[in-house]
Order: structure tokens, then C-alpha cells, then sequence
């Protein structure tokens, strides 16, 4: 049975939870607070903290785990990333103090102190980008490092940007993007148990399908058979729309299709504009491309 990682607190551990129960692996454990669980006794959820992830999958500890791909690359592990999983997504970026001559990388004096709690992923970006600079590893609330003195400027984490600015501090480069996806350890790859890479692969496609589908919708309508050309510009679909003929439906053919909720309701004048009727919106769970 795959060992899975899951982060056991935040956003990230929500997210993770809906999307194995919307996958059809419920997560099943004794209490909110148990250190495992059942995912839908197909597999085991282990709980742990989002960024000590990388660190159990790299160790074989866990066949596989999802976490953030800015912890990943600040653990320095190589694992070996399986799906982006949507959610989590975020940047980590370089600030300074709104009234900093800092405008750009090019403007970072030599030595310049920087508070972050990523200190590998900064230290990579300033050595990729030729400038000296003190890494200042602090364990959170880096905002307020320049307001202190301890630092010039900061390397964090940043959603909307709306932190910074009521900090006082302004985004001058992105360093690096991420969102939440699923690693395993390079060692199932080449592990002499294929089993392992069977239910990996089945897992994979389990949660993809989720992740398909959101943002998607099933649309059936009745339009007239003349104007199906015109109906199979309105619904390209994943392959243009299936057309199946009515039962005594005369002039009329039915036609299925996958469109996109956010232009959902263009879709639908559109086919009534050319006849359409009997139009029928469903939500999908799970969609296999």
C-alpha cells in the first residue's frame, strides 16, 4: 500500500483533503488529530508538517506526498514532480521598504543584508544573478526586518501582495512561483516492486481527472441538423461534440459537449440563437482527456 504525505494543518491540507475526497479516495482517519489515515483503503495518509514533506519523501519514508514547490526547492531534495496540483499557488519575491532606492535586482548594493525564510532559494537567486549580498535566515514575520534595521531587504512569500503594501514594503523582483503538487521519491522509479509504480500511476490519474474537470461543465442540447456546422463552431469541446440522432426527433439531432463554466452562458445564446432547445447544464467530477 503507497504511504502518502499530506500537510496536516493550513490551506494546503484542506485542499489536499477535498481533492482525494472528490477522487473517491475519502480520507478516513480515527479522529480530526490522527497522525494517519485511510484514503478510501486504497492507500495511507500520514499527517505532517508541509515543509518536513520533501524531507520524508526524499528518506522513502513516504512513497509520495504533496506540498508547496517552494518548500521542494528550498529542502535541496530531489524528488521527482508527478502533478501541479492548482492550489497553493503563490511567489516568492524580493522587497524593500517603499521609500528604498531598490528598484531592481541591479540596484542591491554589495552586502546588502537579506531576511528571508528561505535562505538556499535566495542564495541561489543572488549568486544566479552576480550580486553579493548576507542572507539573514529569520523563522517568519520577515516584513518587519527592514522596519528594524536587521535587514535591507527581504526575500517572502506573497499571494496577493497585499501583506507588503500594509507593511510599508514593495515587490521589486519575482524569485521563484509555485503551487502545491504531488512528489514521489525517485527511488520508486527504479524499485525492484512494480506494484508501487502501478498504484502510483493510478493515483495520478485519479487526481488528474479532479483537476480536469474543474472548470468544466456537460452541455446537451437539441438543435436542428442544419445547422450543425455552425453548432460545432459554438462547441468545439475536448474533440468537437458528440451528434446523436433522436428517436422520431425529425429535423432535430442531439449533441453533447465539454465547454468551459466561465463562458458557459455565451455558450448557451449562442445555440439558442441557431434553434438550440432542451439545453441541459451538468457539473462534472471527474474528467479522463
Amino acid at each position: 500500500m503507497l504511504r502518502i504525505a499530506l500537510p496536516n494543518k493550513g490551506r494546503l491540507s484542506e485542499e489536499a483533503r477535498e481533492l482525494f475526497n472528490q477522487a473517491g479516495l475519502e480520507v478516513r482517519g480515527k479522529s480530526d488529530r490522527a497522525l494517519t489515515a485511510s484514503l478510501g483503503g486504497e492507500f495511507e495518509a500520514i499527517f505532517v508538517r508541509a515543509q518536513d514533506i520533501p524531507e520524508f519523501v526524499a528518506d522513502d519514508a513516504a512513497d509520495a506526498g504533496i506540498t508547496g514547490f517552494d518548500l521542494v526547492s528550498e529542502s535541496g531534495r530531489i524528488l521527482d514532480s508527478l502533478l501541479d496540483l492548482g492550489f497553493g499557488r503563490c511567489r516568492l519575491v524580493l522587497a524593500a521598504r517603499d521609500e528604498s532606492a531598490v528598484r531592481s535586482v541591479g540596484d542591491i548594493e554589495e552586502n546588502a543584508r537579506v531576511a528571508t525564510v528561505f535562505p538556499s532559494i535566495s542564495r541561489a537567486f543572488f549568486e544566479g544573478a552576480g550580486k553579493k549580498v548576507t542572507i539573514v535566515p529569520v523563522s517568519g514575520a520577515a516584513e518587519i526586518a527592514p522596519h528594524l534595521g536587521i535587514a535591507d531587504i527581504i526575500v517572502d512569500i506573497t499571494s496577493t501582495g497585499s501583506t507588503l503594501k500594509t507593511n510599508g514594503l514593495r515587490e521589486v523582483a519575482t524569485v521563484l512561483e509555485s503551487t502545491a503538487r504531488l512528489f514521489s521519491s525517485p527511488t520508486i522509479r527504479t524499485a525492484a516492486d512494480g506494484g508501487k509504480r502501478v498504484a502510483l500511476a493510478e493515483l495520478v490519474a485519479a487526481l488528474d481527472s479532479v483537476i480536469h474537470a474543474r472548470g468544466k461543465r456537460y452541455l446537451m442540447a437539441n438543435v436542428p441538423r442544419a445547422s450543425l456546422d455552425r453548432v460545432r463552431e459554438i462547441l468545439p469541446g475536448l474533440n468537437g461534440p458528440t451528434v446523436i440522432d433522436i428517436l422520431n426527433g425529425g429535423e432535430h439531432v442531439a449533441v453533447h459537449a465539454v465547454v468551459d463554466a466561465g463562458t458557459v452562458y455565451r455558450t448557451i445564446a449562442s445555440l439558442k440563437a441557431v434553434g438550440g432547445e432542451g439545453i441541459l447544464l451538468t457539473r462534472i467530477e471527474r474528467l479522463m482527456p
